[in-house]
């Protein structure tokens, strides 16, 4: 008799812990890393995917040049002309901190491309990986 007793206690606290687990809400999905690095990381894939790779006219006469193991905690690129890459960038883009404070500065942003360069730029630090 005390084994049945001890068993069916058994079996009680064992649904018992199925119900319990059963009930707890599921993790929220990961979102994207929001430090810099892992921040311009998707910024650089998605500059050089959509504006250099797909011969966006808008950026024909450049090319991307990325900085990303900056030991001044500002992983950056660097949008300079294609014939001279060593010369001063066109768009610099940098992100600073945990989360991921964007800037992007240059000739480029004084120019009517400014606003898609912006919007992409918000688009893959969030996430996306989408061409405007």
């Amino acid at each position: 008799m005390r084994f049945a007793t001890t068993l069916t206690a058994a079996a009680a606290l064992a649904v018992i812990g199925m119900l319990a687990a059963s009930c707890q809400s599921k993790a929220p999905p990961v979102s994207a890393n929001r430090d810099a690095l892992s921040t311009m990381e998707r910024v650089a894939v998605g500059a050089n995917n959509c504006w250099f790779k797909s011969g966006d006219a808008s950026f024909a006469t450049y090319r991307l040049a990325p900085e990303l193991n900056s030991f001044s905690g500002r992983p950056r690129i660097l949008v300079v002309h294609k014939n001279s890459p060593a010369g001063l960038p066109h768009l610099v883009v940098q992100a600073e901190g945990n989360p991921a404070r964007l800037q992007a500065f240059g000739p480029l942003m004084s120019q009517p491309v400014s606003a898609r360069i912006a919007a992409d730029v918000n688009r893959w630090s969030a996430g996306s990986k989408a061409c405007s």
